[in-house]
């Protein structure tokens, strides 16, 4: 029976290269259904307590949901400011009071890139630490630095060496 894949690209960009990297990783595993999600499905207003006295938005339950599912995480966290993007940090906020364990003790290969040399080395921090206390069961990280110069679209990870890590990663991940 296949497994499930839950990824994302903690991102609302429509070119999100978080996605990018989170699509090719999840697809980098065999025998599993895969299943891409995008955040722009999970936009609600900003969250506030004010706003949660009315009630939680559906969004919020149905991105609960969608991890429910997984067998799996793949996520690769974008970064604004050397943080969680506001897209994401919303859905994190909204979900996390429905369910502090946002990540229902599912296992996940949590990633970040970036164009720049550190790829997102500053978020991907902040989310190995934070993400446990959600939850989550860290199984793999894995940061692809300067994006555009080491991935392309049609063959995904160019750089002989990170590619090489990231499938020992994955090789590792029993599915």
């Amino acid at each position: 029976m296949d497994k499930k894949i839950i990824a994302f690209g903690a991102s609302s960009s429509k070119n999100s290269i978080n996605k990018k990297l989170a699509t090719y990783t999840a697809n980098l595993f065999e025998n599993a259904k895969v299943e891409i999600l995008d955040l722009n499905d999970y936009e609600m207003s900003v969250f506030s307590v004010d706003k949660e006295a009315n009630g939680f938005p559906k969004e919020a339950q149905a991105f609960l949901d969608k991890i429910a599912e997984a067998d799996l995480l793949v996520v690769s966290m974008a970064e604004h400011n050397g943080n969680y993007t506001a897209a994401f940090k919303n859905i994190l906020d909204w979900t996390s009071r429905i369910n502090g364990k946002v990540f229902q003790g599912k296992r996940m290969l949590l990633m970040a890139t970036s164009p720049g040399a550190r790829g997102g080395k500053s978020v991907l921090d902040i989310s190995k630490d934070r993400f446990p206390r959600h939850d989550a069961n860290l199984v793999g990280t894995f940061s692809l630095p300067s994006f555009y110069e080491n991935f392309d679209n049609a063959n995904g990870i160019i750089n002989v060496d990170l590619k090489n890590e990231l499938l020992e990663i994955v090789k590792e991940i029993d599915l």
